[in-house]
Formats: C-alpha cells, structure tokens, sequence
C-alpha cells in the first residue's frame, strides 16, 4: 500500500462548519429556503440557536436519537446543525416514505424526539398529525412539529470526531428490516471536505441542492460540502425540471443530481422547445444509480461540459469514488477512489483478491467507512472485516490509471430515481395480500432510472388485477417503491430447493415490458 498524507483538518463537530462562516463571513450568503427566502450565514447561526432551544424544550440531550422527518428546507438545516450542537444523533427520514416505515424506524431507534418540517411537506405535516405534534418556532426558519418525551436512553458521548454519531441514515438491506447505518462526524466531514475539494466548491458558488439531505449523497456531499466551502445553498424539496431550468438560467453553478433528474430535464426542454441556457453552470455530475453512457453524451452535447460520474454507497458517507474534474472522460467511468481510500477486489466465492484488472466485489477502506449498524452487530460484522474493510457488495475493476468501473451488482438492490428499493420491502408489502399467496420483485434498467417489477402468484380460482394490486400497496409505500408493472403468474420459475430464481424474472420482465410476450402473464414461467 502506498503511504499517504496525513488527513485534512476536520471540525470536530458538524455544525462548526457553518459557525466559521458565521464569524468569519456572517453577511455572506449561506441558504436560499424552498420559498425563495434567503438566510446569510449570521441567520442561519440565529436559526441553529433557535432550534437548539426547541430541542432542549423537548428534552434532547447529548446521545439521544432525533428523528427528522423531512424534506429539504432552511428549518432541516437548521435542526441537524443544532442536533450536532448538542451532541445529539440526527436521525435522517425522507417524509415520503409510509407511516408503517416510520414507526418501525421509530421503534428501532427510540427517539426523544420527533420533528416534522410541516412547512415545506405536507407529508411531514400528515406524519406530525399522527403523532400529536405541536408547532414549534424556528427563528427565521418558520415553524416545525415536535413530538417529544419519548422513552428514550442516551448513547455514551465521545469527544472525538471519528467515534461520535452525527447522522444516522436507515437502509433496510437484503433482508427488508431496516437497518440504522451510523455515519460519524468524520465520516461526513471527510466527504464534505475531499470531495468538495474535488469538486473545486468555493465560497462563489451556488449549488442548487434538490437531492435529498434525507439521502447520504444529498447529506454529505452536497449539503455539508457546500456549507464546508463557504458557498450558498438554494434548497429545493421535489425535484421539478421547469425549476431546475430556471434555476440555471439565473445563475446555479454546480448540480448534482442522479440519472433519471438528467432525463426529466432533457425530455422537459424537448417537449418544451426550449433553448436552455446556463451561463454560470461550471460543475455538474451524477450519482446514485449507474449512468448509462448515451445518457450521459446527450447531456454533455446539451450543456457544452462534462457531466461527472461517481459511486458510492452509505455505508461509505457515501463517496468512495468520483471522476476527476480536470480529467474529462468520454466512458462510463466511475473514477478513481478518493485520497485516503484504498480499494481491492474479491472474489466472492473464494474469499481470495482478484488479480489486478479484474473484476470483484469492491472493498473499501478509509475514514469514510461507517461506524455500524445501530443494534445490530451481526450486521455490522457480516459487512465490515475486523481489519476495517468495507464489503460493498458490487461488482468493478480498475483499470490502470487508477479508474474505476461498475460491472454489477452482488445485491439484489433497485435504485429507482436515486432511492434505494430493496425488493424484500415491496414483497412484504404485497405478500400482505390476503389473495396473494408468493411474490418475487427485481428490477428491469430503462434510460437513466430503473423501474420496480413484480411477479406474483394468487391463490387458484382467485380473481385479482394488477390495478388491484397497486392500489393494495399504495399506501403501505413510498412512491418511488411502487412497482411501475405487476405480472400475474401461476408459478415463479425455481431451482430444487426452491429459490426462486430472479435470474430469468429480469429476462422475462425485459420480454413482457416490451411487450414481446403476452402470454407469459396467464402461463407459468
């Protein structure tokens, strides 16, 4: 292994980022709320007192879990920058998702609070009326809905960046049940620091941030990136293509967004007609999902400059990899890992490392890397080696300058829109059917997103439709986990122990999207 540099200064905590600013440059701009509402770095510091207090009232200490049910605004930013303040663990929850999924979070985690940003999502308002919130003021950030005095028991507190919880993002893994990934303040700040480094983020810039905070790349990469280099922060809760349109006209100069973002803007600007002009545009790139490489052309032909590709998961805060700014690439690389992550390449059936070149499961290793699963250490130990290696589960060589490129996957995971769609969460859902006797979901690529498809057999002689069934797991889950099609079958195709195999459901869904096999549905597989 090659020795490198010791790391980059790192805060010790989260919200010191932006308290450099607010002594340093307290009159600089530092956020544009969803409402067009701007808050210097010295409003955003009132906000974070502000929020503070509404935290202390409702018994938060240091250790206690806060869950923050969100979409993106200036009161989420305030209230993760004040939970950092108090040595709390912010506990990240897009609002979109179903109540059942925040219960089972909540009852993982048992939070001291709970905290909804009714102002900006209706959703988190309609979660806050479930749980009797009362409206809480958050100077300059309007007000948010808190329930506390929960049972709750604090975690210890440590003093050091690379052992205190910041952020704890659930992902509910192969197995459906969520699982608390536990993201320390180095972990992020790291991310925030090296990539936006990369990135070339400045004080100048003015990033339009649409992907989640919810979501670790939203989180980490642009959120605290953006505040560690001084920049403004315009924050967007749904993604809008005519907005983005705009935003770019009036002057954004870095967007992040994942692949289907990309293609909602070129099919908007087609049926459009419109000549989209984006004169201060200087960094763009893509993550969340695998960039496909015609999509990625198209776009770089409509804005005249390179869209950037990375990789990550979150697990790793979430960059493990991102292409190189003055390197422009014309393939579907990943680029190379960070500085201070190191990478090798296993065999998974083996256990044995590749030979060089050759594809593998990716490891990953570096001040990035998780510190577990909460209350769950078999998890944690099934994942990360005791010698600190990350086993990410999918499939990619490096070439020998350094890049690297994704093959596959070893996990059965669907990223739909750039949110993780674990099958086993959608199966649970459709399983709870009382018509529905066994159900198998995979996920079929189409341009720049990937859509959720499910098999599924009834009981015989039943009679249900594939409307039927959608309308059966509307609420019982996110949007974005909804299957696009459900195929009624009579038998999963299967191997002699009776695993199903999901090998030829993806070819199959593939035939009957397309619409080259009709039949399939009424007959067995």
């Amino acid at each position: 292994m090659v020795e490198q540099a010791p790391l980059p200064y790192l805060p010790r905590r989260l919200h010191q980022v932006a308290e450099r600013w607010r002594n340093e440059r307290p009159s600089a701009p530092a956020l544009i709320d969803h409402d067009g509402t701007p808050l210097t770095f010295a409003a955003l510091g009132e906000a974070v007192d502000s929020a503070v207090e509404v935290l202390r009232r409702a018994g938060v200490r240091g250790g206690d879990r806060v869950m923050l049910i969100n979409e993106n605004c200036s009161a989420l930013a305030a209230l993760l920058l004040a939970c950092s303040r108090l040595d709390a663990w912010a506990v990240l929850i897009n609002a979109r998702i179903a109540p059942p999924e925040i219960r089972r979070i909540a009852d993982h985690c048992t939070p001291r609070a709970l905290v909804f940003t009714d102002g900006c999502s209706r959703d988190a308002g309609r979660h806050g009326a479930d749980y009797g919130a009362s409206a809480q003021d958050i100077t300059h950030c309007g007000s948010v809905l808190v329930a506390g005095e929960r049972n709750a028991t604090p975690e210890p507190v440590d003093d050091s960046n690379a052992d205190q919880v910041g952020a704890m993002i659930y992902t509910s893994g192969t197995t459906g049940t969520p699982k608390g990934v536990m993201l320390t303040h180095r972990n992020l700040l790291f991310i925030a620091s090296v990539s936006g480094q990369q990135r070339g983020l400045s004080e100048n810039d003015h990033v339009y941030a649409v992907l989640p905070v919810s979501h670790v790349f939203g989180l980490a990469s642009t959120f605290l990136g953006t505040l560690t280099a001084g920049g403004c922060l315009e924050l967007v809760p749904r993604f809008d293509p005519a907005h983005l349109a705009d935003a770019l006209e009036r002057g954004i100069t870095v967007f992040q967004g994942v692949p289907a973002m990309y293609a909602k803007l070129l099919e908007y600007l087609e049926q459009q007609g419109r000549d989209l002009k984006a004169p201060k545009l200087r960094y763009m790139s893509s993550g969340g999902a695998p960039l496909d490489i015609d999509w990625k052309r198209r776009i770089e032909a409509r804005f005249g400059t390179a869209l950037n590709n990375g990789y990550g998961l979150t697990e790793a805060s979430p960059t493990v990899s991102q292409t190189l700014i003055h390197a422009r690439r014309d393939d579907d690389s990943i680029g190379p890992p960070l500085p201070w992550v190191e990478v090798r390449f296993v065999d998974p059936t083996t256990g044995q490392e590749c030979p060089p070149g050759t594809a593998g499961e990716l490891w990953v290793r570096g001040p990035n890397i998780m510190k577990g699963y909460y209350r769950d250490k078999a998890a944690t130990d099934a994942a990360v080696t005791a010698d600190g290696w990350l086993k990410t589960g999918d499939v990619c060589r490096q070439d020998p300058d350094g890049a690297l490129f994704l093959v596959g996957r070893c996990k059965e995971l669907i990223i739909r829109s750039g949110f993780n769609v674990y099958p086993p969460e959608v199966e649970t859902a459709l399983n709870a059917h009382p018509l529905v006797t066994h159900c198998a979901v995979v996920g079929r690529r189409v341009p720049g997103n990937e859509e959720v498809i499910a098999f599924v057999e009834i009981i015989p002689g039943s009679t249900v439709s594939e409307d039927d069934l959608k309308n059966f797991v509307h609420d019982r889950l996110a949007p974005y986990k909804r299957p696009q099609r459900i195929f009624i079958v009579k038998a999963m195709p299967a191997s002699a122990t009776g695993k199903i195999q999901k090998h030829h459901l993806v070819a199959t869904a593939e035939r009957l999207c397309r619409g080259e096999d009709d039949e399939i549905e009424q007959g067995d597989l």
